[in-house]
């Protein structure tokens, strides 16, 4: 009778400890809690798990600095602790193995992307991403030693917020090229000052536009990338690296507008937008000095559309100083009304430079059957009015907003009322700029290929012809805009984005000289003076109205 009683005071005891505990509550990795000096597969798996949900806007709560600790701890523990010569996980590769200090060779290894690192020997061609280590390395190692244990790990970081830093967290376009790290460690016995450095090369097909590229390393004490002890090699098909301590590296993409350029640049624009409304002022002040004292001047149509463009680049140059001074200030809703009001004049601007491409090719190549009423009505509906249908659609879409340009250190450069939606700047500004740019590319080459056709055959009769010609094209390319065409050799470098904000925030200048050469009093009165450049805009109206 004893058993039972017991076996049932057991099984009493059992239920009513199992229900004090509860079940184990499930640990989250990702907050690297208990996980320090854990390497056993378990552990790497599910602290693995964590570069990829440790995204800054997701819902997972991580602890970056926890987890990167034990990440930049693991070599220590391949050096140290770990029995196995190689590590093939899908976030990690590594080869951990001995070597003799006393080699007479440098020693190179592959660093094949989602194969194990491995030791490439002599007569072996070079891998595209390899690890050199110079011939001197071992020797200049700390201690007396015959044989070392090096650990050689190559890291996929994810897109997460882990071994970002403070340069990368945030969404300034810098990233690690391909989201590898390669960690070299001989164990906790740090390594610096090398007196040669060792050679690290990462392959990539060309230089990505608009970006440079930076050997950095790890710094565990600032917790962010640094490229102190690192010198960067660019190649055309690579990037090498040349570093004289170890630790982990990557190679950095950086966008080409820091701070200080962003800065210079804006300096420029403002100048050149105030330079720019002052000669566009001047423009609309002569038009209108010569409506009223010249006849004439009430009927032709190359005049009004030459001043609606003026007027029109006029409100831009000032919409944009407006929106670059007052930066954030104010509002949400007055932050979209800026936005909106700059997006307008934008589109205004390219629509009357499309426009003035349309006149010249009616003018220049089809000439004939070119009537039509109230021609310059249609032409103001179609320029002022189809950009504000757009500017309508695109606020309706809540596409307007502040727009942050951030420097390498995360560091606001500029803020202005523009765009937050992408895909409406790509569709309602690139796009559209690219259709008028190259409809006036095509009309302009139409009427140089004319002009200078006419100037070969008329070259015998009439000196100065070429240059005429030439000045010609140059002034008609300031009306269809090809200044603003070299926002497409931004690309090739800082120089072209200098030299695009220069020319192109000086388009008032190039106008108002045009407008000058050809309807100032004496051009009008002696026409045959200006040659071709005179004669090509004065070509009889194609409306009556």
């Amino acid at each position: 009778m004893a058993t039972p009683w017991g076996v049932g005071t057991l099984l009493l005891l059992l239920l009513a400890s199992g229900e004090g505990a509860g079940p184990e509550k499930p640990r989250d990795f990702c907050q690297g809690l208990d996980i320090q000096d854990q390497y056993d597969p378990f552990y790497l798996n599910r602290t693995g798990e964590c570069f990829a949900r440790c995204l800054q806007l997701g819902n997972v709560s991580c602890n970056p600095e926890k987890l990167e600790r034990y990440w930049l701890h693991y070599e220590f523990y391949l050096v140290e602790k770990n029995l196995e010569d190689k590590v093939d996980l899908p976030f990690v590769k590594a080869l951990v193995q001995n070597f003799s200090t006393d080699t007479s060779e440098d020693l190179l290894f592959s660093l094949r992307p989602a194969q194990i690192p491995r030791q490439v020997m002599m007569g072996e061609d070079k891998p595209p991403d390899r690890v050199r280590l110079p011939r001197s390395f071992f020797a200049s190692l700390p201690g007396s030693r015959s044989a070392v244990r090096l650990a050689i790990s190559v890291l996929d970081i994810g897109a997460g917020d882990l071994f970002k830093g403070p340069q990368l967290r945030l969404e300034d376009g810098s990233s690690v090229l391909n989201n590898h790290m390669v960690g070299l460690s001989v164990g906790r016995t740090p390594v610096t000052g090398l007196p040669e450095p060792l050679e690290i090369t990462f392959s990539h097909q060309r230089q990505p536009p608009n970006a440079t590229l930076t050997c950095v390393f790890w710094d565990v004490n600032k917790g962010d990338w640094d490229s102190k002890g690192c010198s960067t090699e660019l190649g055309a098909e690579g990037t090498v690296c040349h570093c004289d301590h170890l630790t982990f590296f990557a190679l950095l993409l950086r966008p080409v507008l820091d701070r200080a350029t962003v800065q210079v640049l804006t300096h420029i624009s403002q100048a050149g937008c105030g330079v720019s409304m002052i000669f566009l002022a001047f423009t609309i002040v002569l038009y209108l000095t010569l409506r009223f004292s010249l006849q004439r001047f009430k009927s032709e149509d190359a005049p009004k559309i030459h001043v609606a463009l003026s007027s029109s680049l006029f409100l831009l140059n000032l919409a944009f100083l407006v929106s670059v001074g007052s930066g954030s200030a104010g509002s949400r809703a007055a932050c979209w009304i800026r936005g909106a009001i700059f997006h307008y004049f934008l589109l205004c601007t390219f629509t009357w430079m499309g426009l003035e491409a349309f006149h010249l090719y009616l003018l220049v190549i089809k000439v004939f059957n070119t009537y039509f009423g109230h021609y310059y009505l249609k032409l103001s509906l179609v320029g002022w009015g189809l950009p504000a249908l757009m500017v309508i659609g695109t606020g309706s879409a809540n596409s307007y907003g502040l727009y942050t340009i951030r420097d390498q250190e995360n560091r606001t450069s500029l803020e202005l009322c523009w765009f937050q939606k992408e895909p409406a700047l790509y569709a309602t500004v690139h796009g559209y700029f690219l259709i008028t740019f190259l409809f006036g590319a095509v009309v302009l080459a139409l009427v140089a290929w004319k002009l200078f056709t006419l100037t070969s055959v008329t070259a015998g009769k009439e000196q100065g012809q070429s240059w005429k010609a030439v000045l010609t094209i140059l002034g008609l390319s300031s009306l269809v805009g090809v200044t603003w065409g070299l926002a497409v050799l931004t690309p090739l470098g800082l120089s072209t984005i200098y030299i695009f904000a220069l020319f192109n925030s000086l388009q008032g200048v190039f106008i108002f000289c045009w407008f000058a050469i050809l309807y100032l009093p004496g051009q009008i009165s002696t026409p045959s003076s200006s040659g071709g450049t005179a004669r090509l805009d004065q070509a009889p109206s194609v409306s009556h109205e």
